[in-house]
């Protein structure tokens, strides 16, 4: 098989695998501009689309609060979980200190444990501080997390160790190591781990549902899933909330894909 052969059908797979891929995105937009009843003939809802369905979002749930929720919760939640992982994964991958790799280790053991393992015993402790139905209690199993100080860790190993040592010799310290140093060569990884986070958060269902009881705190998850039990029929009504859902990411990481392919290949300097 000659290479330009085999180089059209390798094109000709991975186009029919975007298709594949945008095809349930592309129905759930169509479905999202029908009228009600109108996802059967998804052609004349694009010849004629409507925002009837998301009027109907706004005027039957406080959508605008519930955007805001999210919103809020998955920003602070991102910016507490980058500092923090960042400069655990720097004290991993940099510093030395006594028990170093046997503590590493034990964080990585952690990661086969299901993360629904460890809801109630959390779920309690909350109870117990206070923090149960507030947006404290939503953010604390984003605050760090185990994967994170794995990818920073991973990718500090591969920035040359006599960059920081010059920095030392030239009197920095720590923190201005750490600031001027590091962060500049983290930035692609900080970057893809800032949209993993988001990206968790704001698609999070499960935790704030067990966490919150107050509508008026309710992500647009558990905004939305409450709307489904009233409107379970209603296709082009849970079509709308989808895309209200899906839109944010989907720009997100079309602004910042550039960085989180960089931080996904790894293209730092090594020694």
């Amino acid at each position: 098989m000659s290479r330009t052969l085999r180089s059209l059908l390798l094109h000709a797979v991975l186009v029919a695998a975007a298709v594949l891929t945008l095809l349930p995105l592309v129905w759930m937009l169509a479905a999202s501009l029908a009228a009600t009843g109108g996802s059967g003939d998804l052609a004349a809802a694009l010849r004629r689309p409507t925002l009837a369905q998301y009027r109907t979002l706004f005027e039957r749930l406080d959508l605008a609060r519930a955007l805001a929720n999210s919103a809020g919760l998955a920003a602070a939640a991102t910016a507490i979980s980058v500092t923090v992982n960042a400069l655990a994964g720097y004290a991993f991958a940099k510093l030395r200190f006594a028990g170093r790799d046997r503590l590493f280790r034990a964080l990585l053991a952690t990661l086969v444990i299901p993360g629904q393992i460890g809801m109630l015993p959390l779920f309690l402790l909350l109870k117990e501080l206070g923090l149960v139905n507030t947006w404290a209690g939503v953010l604390v199993p984003s605050l760090a997390s185990v994967f994170g100080i794995f990818l920073v860790r991973q990718y500090a190993l591969a920035i040359p160790q006599s960059l920081i040592d010059a920095a030392r010799v030239d009197g920095a310290g720590e923190g201005r190591i750490f600031a001027q140093v590091m962060l500049p060569a983290l930035r692609p990884i900080l970057v893809t781990l800032a949209i993993f986070t988001f990206l968790g958060t704001w698609n999070d269902f499960l935790w704030p549902l067990v966490v919150l009881t107050d509508d008026r705190l309710y992500t647009l998850p558990v905004a939305l899933a409450n709307l489904l039990g009233e409107h379970v029929q209603d296709v082009e009504l849970m079509m709308a909330g989808a895309v209200l859902t899906v839109a944010p990411v989907v720009v997100l990481f079309a602004a910042l894909q550039r960085f989180y392919l960089q931080g996904i290949v790894t293209t730092g300097l090594r020694e």
